[in-house]
């Protein structure tokens, strides 16, 4: 705590420090989409005096740049949009609002991007990819759903969960070791369907990016990367009505303004309707059944006035199954956020963000009259500040602190027939965790861009509750009062990353990152499941570590057309979470005895090349890695590969506009098969066959490859109405991927074993129609 206070100060001081003459001057403002009036993301402001001056727009579209007094030529820049250019007089502090247009695609080859070209160049954060959500409705992906989970799965670094499944891996982290933000929300569970649908609409967002690692010290929580998504604000100008309608769900948004140029709305929704499917069965075992999920994104913001607008910003999910009234599960997220923007001078802007999220999930038994109900519920109250400060053309600071109240009920189990069944509740336990951070931006001799940070963070247990205490003599258990602390953790996170640029379109990175979590999953499934049991750190169960390191090369060639980038990375674990043979996970109130404790590392590399631009568009993403475990109780301590290990991960993606109105796109992937434990042999003990097992994930699924195909065709586009067809076919040429092997004894004699191999899909047609209506206003006559 007392390095998080020196270096807090020192940021404080430097604040503090009067850099600036009287002869400096501030131009500041916002960067808006003159069509929709959406906060542009990472525009750029450049000087034509002043080679190499500029800025970029923050994360609500602020920007500002200090410059001597003068006169200048300014130009604003955003892929996509038509250049802003604009003659000022510098003699004092100004307001400039920039609105930039968007270019006419049709007519143009251009690439529509959330960042300027020569960004992953320049900047000195590494391990960074920026998305692009126009391109996401071009990648075929499985059922026809636009879906970013899926998509990311195609970077170098980042690995599958399994076949059709949103979940992922990323640099040899488990995948409850991903951050995943909606507007600043946490979201625990990011799936609909067990995970072959993600909770996020495409229709709703503005802007993703993924930080494989070594996140900026503003982010925190979690150990192997940061997904951020923005949702769109809504459009300030217009209404619009869109939609699409697919074979498996539809989708309908509505958008517009609640005073024009001031506030604006979206609300989107999606829902499948399978179960619409099962009513017109004659099979009473199946019309009664339910298979669906829905969700909504709701989404509003106010401009107060120059310096101040607010936002409320929301979703709303839930899946349901059930089999007629005998068995059912219930499961989803709700989150919500409310942000107040306001731009302190013109140098310092200001996030204050309120948010919630929720978790839960239910299972109801009623069989032989006896009605069971089991659920679990996560919840997290957040309290968040950031502040930007543009200290000049060259030298950024942000710093902030994040305070989360956190309530899980472990698992609760309700029975009408308490004869029968006992009611049952594990003790809800309470949790506090507070960081606070500092980061500084700053270009030195227009060649080398270094950002430094450190994020400190702190974690307690909470009353009321429980602590528990193994040993020899069994179990002691402490009794927490209501709002008394347990045991504490404090752990700093220091970030560093570095940039130096040989030529103009030619650097090389370096970074390293520390990032601490206190919020585990417990889960004995390869892929997500609703059920899966969260647990905080406690007096047993120490907050996981994760240090990582990592150097890359970074090269655009042909004008930006192309972009490569061959990177390096290695990381190691502490506090790393397994669990013993045969353990309970759902309603065990001394889960911790069942768990086993030990470290990790990864390491590996990863090559990206990338075509941006042109009519043919795509890109290759390589990675050659090893993830590892060691436990005391485990292979007899030596390390062992975690079971989504995978040597080699190969995507290609190509996407080809063959006009205006018809695009093409194939992907195609191949990756070595999971790490698994087959049994070797038998052998017979007491008149029975018992198998075999060698050292824990010695063996491989057989490898695993599938081609992607989709054509988009453009059926009318015009100012007010404009629709498509977009057909897609998942596995083209019927590849039986393993899902999952299992071994039986056919010869109650020979013990002989036959192995069956489980796969989900072969081929998966799709087909999705989209439809977009905007309202224009009639221009009045003069």
């Amino acid at each position: 705590m007392q390095l998080a206070r020196h270096f807090l100060l020192l940021i404080i001081l430097v604040i503090s420090l009067p850099l600036f003459s009287q002869s400096k001057r501030t131009i500041s403002g916002g960067i808006r989409d003159a069509k929709t009036g959406e906060e542009l993301i990472g525009a750029t402001i450049s000087v034509k005096e002043i080679p190499n001056t500029g800025a970029s727009s923050n994360a609500y579209g602020f920007y500002s740049l200090t410059l001597p007094q003068g006169t200048y030529t300014i130009s604003a820049h955003y892929v996509g949009y038509s250049e802003y250019t604009k003659q000022i007089n510098l003699d004092s502090s100004r307001v400039i609002n920039i609105n930039l247009a968007p270019v006419a695609v049709e007519m143009k080859q251009v690439e529509i991007s959330a960042r300027r070209a020569d960004e992953n160049v320049k900047q000195a954060q590494m391990s960074v990819t920026k998305l692009d959500i126009v391109e996401l409705g071009k990648i075929p992906v499985i059922f026809g759903e636009k879906d970013i989970l899926k998509t990311i799965q195609l970077l170098p670094g980042v690995k599958s969960a399994g076949e059709g499944n949103s979940g992922f891996y990323v640099r040899g982290g488990n995948s409850d070791q991903n951050l995943i933000l909606l507007d600043e929300a946490m979201v625990y569970n990011a799936s609909h369907l067990l995970g072959f649908f993600s909770t996020f609409n495409n229709d709703a967002l503005k802007d993703a990016t993924l930080y494989k690692g070594n996140m900026p010290a503003e982010y925190g929580g979690k150990l192997s990367s940061v997904l951020d998504l923005k949702m769109k604000d809504g459009n300030d100008k217009t209404y619009s009505v869109g939609g699409g309608i697919g074979l498996i769900a539809s989708r309908l948004y509505v958008e517009g303004p609640i005073v024009p140029d001031k506030g604006s709305f979206i609300v989107t929704a999606r829902r499948t309707y399978a179960d619409a499917f099962l009513k017109f069965s004659k099979d009473t075992t199946l019309n009664r059944n339910t298979l669906y999920f829905y969700d909504i994104n709701a989404k509003a913001s106010y401009r107060l006035g120059q310096r101040d607008r607010i936002f409320a910003s929301g979703y709303f999910g839930r899946d349901k199954f059930g089999l007629a009234n005998t068995f059912g599960i219930d499961y989803g997220n709700a989150t919500g956020t409310l942000r107040w923007n306001h731009i302190i001078n013109d140098r310092l802007f200001s996030n204050l963000s309120f948010i919630y999220n929720d978790f839960s999930w239910k299972i109801n038994i009623n069989t032989g009259g006896l009605d069971v109900n089991v659920n679990s519920i996560i919840q997290d109250y957040s309290l968040k500040e950031d502040i930007d400060y543009f200290l000049n053309a060259t030298n950024k600071i942000k710093f902030g602190a994040q305070t989360t109240f956190k309530s899980v009920v472990p698992g609760e189990i309700n029975s009408n027939s308490p004869l029968l069944i006992t009611p049952f509740s594990i003790t809800h336990s309470y949790g506090w965790e507070s960081a606070i951070y500092a980061q500084h931006e700053v270009t030195l001799w227009n060649k080398v861009n270094i950002n430094y940070g450190l994020r400190v963070s702190a974690f307690s247990l909470l009353g009321p509750g429980k602590e528990f205490t193994f040993n020899a003599n069994g179990t002691d258990t402490t009794n927490l009062r209501t709002g008394q602390f347990g045991k504490t953790y404090i752990n700093p996170e220091p970030r560093f990353s570095l940039s130096y640029n040989f030529k103009k379109d030619m650097s090389f990175k370096a970074a390293y990152s520390r990032n601490t979590q206190n919020i585990h999953l417990l889960s004995n499934t390869t892929s997500s499941s609703p059920t899966d049991r969260w647990i905080m750190t406690t007096n047993n169960i120490r907050p996981e570590i994760a240090d990582q390191v990592s150097a890359g090369y970074f090269y655009n060639f042909l004008n930006n057309m192309f972009e490569f980038s061959l990177e390096g990375y290695y990381k190691w674990m502490q506090n790393q979470i397994d669990y013993r043979n045969g353990a309970s996970l759902i309603a065990n109130e001394t889960v911790e005895s069942q768990l086993l404790y030990g470290v990790g590392r990864a390491y590996g590399g990863e090559v990206f090349l990338k075509k941006r631009v042109g009519k043919v568009t795509g890109w290759v993403s390589y990675t050659l890695s090893r993830t590892e475990r060691r436990f005391d109780s485990i292979n007899n301590r030596s390390w062992y590969p975690a079971r989504y290990d995978r040597t080699h991960d190969l995507a290609i993606v190509v996407m080809w506009d063959i006009t205006p109105r018809i695009n093409i796109s194939a992907t195609w992937v191949y990756s070595t098969g999971n790490a698994v434990t087959y049994p070797a042999g038998k052998y017979q003990l007491n008149g029975s066959w018992v198998q075999y097992y060698p050292p824990r994930n010695s063996d491989r699924f057989p490898p695993y490859h599938r081609l992607d195909i989709g054509a988009t065709f453009v059926l009318k586009k015009h100012k007010m109405w404009e629709h498509d067809l977009n057909i897609s076919v998942y596995n083209v040429y019927a590849r039986e991927n393993a899902y999952q092997i299992s071994f039986s004894a056919d010869d109650a004699f020979t013990g002989q074993s036959t192995s069956q191999q489980l796969s989900l899909f072969r081929i998966v047609p799709s087909v999705t129609y989209n439809f977009k209506f905007t309202y224009l206003k009639k221009e009045k006559a003069n």
